[in-house]
């Protein structure tokens, strides 16, 4: 039996997405949130529990992300999920974008493994980078670089900048207490915790010719 109905879950993530999410997204997040659940019982994925929250912790902040991001990348276009953990936010934004290239990048083994069980289980597209970021090639870069509750804020920010293309975007899930220059902020709905999206966009002109 699922965690939670379908309807359930529609309703919790109603705060986090203006447009109608479609039936099969839905039950996307169903499947992934039960194998999310399964495997957080045997490896640690996440410290959050009851599967409303993970709802709205995980899924509601991801499509946030992602709604965001809608209108700003074409199709075909490339995001990296800087340090994904168990997925969040790059895997749902894959859900919500399928048009769009993601790859997760996570250099854990036992976490990888549960990307790529959550990739095949949903048909995704998505790839997974098993590494460190910082072993990508020098010159990979992505239309759009996302991260969320990761160590060092302030030296990852500028590591995940040199992977964005010039005009492109860096997004990134913080608490409020978590500043980054030149960023707009956006409240995220439903946090007591003020929690916040940073978005900033990467100028032109930003990389040596």
């Amino acid at each position: 039996m699922a965690a939670l109905s379908n309807e359930a879950i529609r309703a919790l993530l109603k705060p986090y997405v203006s447009a109608t999410l479609s039936d099969g997204l839905i039950g996307q997040v169903s499947e992934y949130l039960d194998l999310l659940i399964r495997w957080n019982g045997r490896i640690s994925l996440t410290a959050v529990r009851r599967p409303e929250e993970i709802i709205e912790r995980h899924f509601g902040e991801s499509l946030f992300t992602a709604s965001h991001l809608a209108g700003r990348l074409a199709a075909d276009s490339t995001l990296l999920d800087y340090g994904s953990g168990p997925g969040f936010p790059g895997l749902p934004i894959q859900m919500l974008l399928p048009e769009i290239r993601v790859t997760v990048a996570e250099s854990q083994t036992k976490k990888v493994a549960f990307l790529r069980e959550v990739i095949r289980t949903l048909r995704l597209s998505a790839e997974v980078w098993p590494r460190r970021v910082e072993e990508m090639a020098g010159g990979s870069r992505f239309d759009a670089v996302t991260m969320r509750a990761v160590e060092k804020m302030a030296t990852t920010v500028e590591d995940a900048t040199a992977r964005v293309c010039e005009g492109g975007w860096l997004a990134a899930l913080v608490g409020s207490e978590i500043k980054m220059a030149e960023a707009e902020e956006f409240l995220i709905p439903g946090t007591e915790r003020r929690r916040l999206l940073l978005w900033r966009n990467v100028p032109r002109g930003t990389f040596p010719a």
